[in-house]
């Protein structure tokens, strides 16, 4: 009997979230950090290139995003918020961290790893994929190689920052769950729908990540003002960070082996420059704000908003730090990429 294109998406969504819990599991058994995240992005990425297909549904996603923003708003606090004064420096930071990581990456794509100029310069963008994708397709760079880059960088960050920590010194658990008095069912729905409203009016603001920073916004007015007390239950927000997880490594799914192999070395060396500038720039930046470099390090590290947000949970950094860094992260790099893309053009023409 043929197989409906529902049943098979189902079907493939199910072993997909199954493999990823089986990576969760191994990852709490080996007390890796934050292995709710770690686990099923390394699970799934292993899995899509041998061959088998991963993915997850949009709207299973975008119910995560709901979640996720509302646990990482319970989090938010005035202590949290108390560094808002000093935030512009973090802002001026990275208005330099960035045209530099693009500068030095571009250069090592095109010198190390045989990249033309209007490639290496997408592939050397620090965030803003799904931009730097739809420039790739229509100036005629190399796609392909574009996004193994990309989609490394992103991986790769989901996996590094959690040790930059440790190594940092900062003691970092499996868990990705807040401990609290659980928030009452009815602020819950409250802060979703409203949340979700908000999510709304961000897309058409073209936001990034609207849905997950509508809820987070909810939360936060609702937790800082005290109408909303509380933390999200564990039964919530566990399988809302291992679908995040898995969602990381079906960015590879897909790929032919010998296509990643060849665009890893060039992923892994953009990636270490990248979260070494932005270490970097981290260091003042923590000094001067009076907190934690790991918590400055996961606002100015160049990574999806969504997974940075939820390590920055993990973390215990300020949500609305993290959240704005990146935000702003996003806003320099709408100017910087099409800037960079005109002169890479020119010198084209010119030679």
């Amino acid at each position: 009997m043929p197989t409906t294109p529902l049943a098979s998406s189902i079907w493939i969504n199910a072993r997909t979230i199954a493999l990823g819990a089986l990576g969760a599991a191994l990852a709490w058994a080996l007390t890796m950090p934050a292995a709710l995240l770690v686990g099923p992005a390394l699970a799934i990425t292993l899995a899509g290139v041998s061959g088998l297909r991963c993915a997850i549904a949009a709207p299973l996603m975008q119910v995560c995003f709901v979640i996720l923003g509302m646990g990482v708003g319970a989090g938010f606090t005035e202590q949290a918020g108390g560094a808002v004064l000093h935030w512009p420096l973090a802002f001026a930071a990275l208005g330099l961290a960035l045209p530099a990581t693009m500068g030095i990456c571009r250069v090592l794509l095109e010198r190390g790893f045989g990249f033309d100029r209007r490639s290496a310069v997408l592939a050397a963008a620090p965030g803003h994929l799904s931009f730097v994708l739809a420039a790739a397709a229509d100036s005629g760079s190399d796609l392909a190689r574009i996004a193994v880059v990309q989609s490394i960088r992103l991986l790769a960050l989901t996996l590094i920052v959690p040790f930059a920590a440790l190594a940092m010194g900062y003691r970092m658990g499996a868990s990705v769950v807040l401990a609290g008095a659980p928030i009452h069912p009815v602020h819950l729905i409250a802060l979703a729908l409203i949340g979700v409203a908000l999510g709304l009016v961000f897309r058409r603001m073209r936001l990034p990540a609207p849905i997950l920073l509508g809820p987070m916004l909810a939360s936060t007015l609702g937790h800082v003002t005290g109408l909303t007390p509380g933390t999200l239950p564990t039964w919530l927000m566990t399988p809302a960070f291992l679908v995040m997880g898995t969602m990381i490594g079906t960015r590879f799914s897909g790929m032919a082996p010998g296509q990643v192999r060849a665009a890893l070395l060039a992923g892994l060396a953009v990636t270490l420059t990248g979260a070494g500038i932005a270490a970097l720039a981290a260091v003042p930046v923590a000094l001067a704000l009076g907190i934690p470099q790991a918590h400055v390090l996961a606002g100015f590290a160049p990574g999806g908003l969504e997974t940075m947000i939820a390590l920055a949970a993990v973390l215990g950094a300020s949500p609305g730090f993290v959240a704005a860094c990146h935000i702003i992260r996003l806003l320099i790099l709408s100017v910087l990429i099409p800037i960079a893309l005109h002169r890479a053009e020119r010198q084209a023409r010119a030679a």
